[in-house]
This record gives C-alpha cells, sequence and structure tokens, in this order.
C-alpha cells in the first residue's frame, strides 16, 4: 500500500485482515531483531467505526481462520487494578477536589507502565491462548499512561505472540529523527523506534 496514500476505513479494514491471518506475520518472520509490535494508527474520528472494524477482524480470524485474539483495554485494565487496590471510591471522591496537576500525578503513580501495568498484562497474556494480541484504549488512558511508556516496557513482556496497538492519531516513522506517536493527531510523545505500522506491512 503506498505510503502517500490514504485508504478508506473498508480498505484498511481488509488490509489487516490480510496481514493480520498470514502466516508471515503469525510466526513473526522478517523483523530481524526487533519485537513483533505494531501500530495501527487511524483518524480519531474514526473511532466508532473502528471500534466495528475491530470487532469484525477479530470475528473473521476466529470464525475463517481460527486465529485466536486477546484483546487488552487499556483503560479497562487500569480500572480493574485500581478497584483490586481498593482505591477506585476514594480516585472517584478526590478528583472534583484536587488540583488537575496533582491528581494526574497521582494516577501516573499508581498507574506507572512499568511497576503495574506491564506486571498485569503479563498475568493475563499468561493465562490465556491466543495468537494475536490487540492493545485498546490508548486515548481514554491520556494523559496519565503514555503509550510510548506502555511500549516500551512490553517490550520484554509480550514477545512471544505478535501485538497490535490501536492508535487514534498518527505514527510518523522517520529513519533520522526516530519514530514518534501523535495523540489525536496533535499531542506528539516521546520518540519510539521499535514498533512497526501495520499499515506499511505486506501480507
Amino acid at each position: 500500500m503506498p505510503l502517500n496514500s490514504k485508504p478508506t476505513l473498508a480498505q484498511q479494514e481488509e488490509h489487516l485482515f490480510r496481514v493480520l491471518s498470514s502466516e508471515r506475520f503469525l510466526k513473526m518472520e522478517g523483523l530481524g531483531n526487533e519485537v513483533a509490535h505494531f501500530i495501527y494508527d487511524y483518524d480519531p474520528t474514526w473511532a466508532l467505526d473502528i471500534t466495528q472494524a475491530k470487532k469484525r477482524i477479530k470475528t473473521k480470524l476466529d470464525t475463517e481462520r481460527g486465529i485466536k485474539v486477546l484483546e487488552i483495554n487499556l483503560y479497562d485494565l487500569c480500572v480493574e487494578l485500581l478497584k483490586e487496590r481498593n482505591v477506585w471510591e476514594r480516585i472517584l471522591t478526590a478528583e472534583p477536589t484536587m488540583d488537575k496537576p496533582d491528581f494526574l500525578k497521582m494516577l501516573q503513580n499508581m498507574l506507572d507502565p512499568q511497576m503495574h501495568l506491564a506486571p498485569a498484562i503479563k498475568e493475563r497474556i499468561t493465562d490465556e491462548s491466543f495468537q494475536i494480541l490487540f492493545l485498546t484504549g490508548i486515548g481514554e488512558v491520556f494523559p496519565f499512561v503514555r503509550s510510548h511508556t506502555v511500549l516500551n516496557n512490553l517490550q520484554t513482556v509480550v514477545s512471544h505472540k505478535p501485538m497490535l496497538m490501536f492508535f487514534p492519531g498518527r505514527y510518523e516513522v522517520s529513519t533520522t529523527q526516530g519514530s514518534a506517536l501523535v495523540l489525536f493527531g496533535q499531542l506528539k510523545d516521546d520518540s519510539f523506534y521499535r514498533a512497526k505500522r501495520i499499515l506499511d506491512q505486506e501480507a
């Protein structure tokens, strides 16, 4: 697919299915020493349509190819972790009364990707049988969880299966300046070098 073209959502959905169901993708071939982490960056205004497309892709992979997808939604995971630690109600009570920077810092400490999110994801994938991991809920956890820090901390946790992050924004891939995640097309994250853009992959 040409880098400069702007395929429709239907074309992107078809491309995703072809790539995700390919032997090359499933066997993590042609990556050199890189981890099999991929990013599907999409127009944030497509969010609701993307949710439906994702469901169709998961169902089609399962029913037509027997490929199981495990989806981990970061927002749901964060809420789960806070409830497990019995701090969810406290957070809901504190939010209206705290300054935004203080509240943000508190959440960032409670949901540190290295200390909390990566181990929780590792625990969940250990208990499941699947061929592909979908990571979703990226926009919902901003700004208290940054996508690049999650990806950096999952390089060793999710290394035995391919992972696809659904990202509402742009993934700017540059060989000279380092690649960057631009959330909602506006908020530029720190450089991230290891993931590949799924729309640039061939089936």
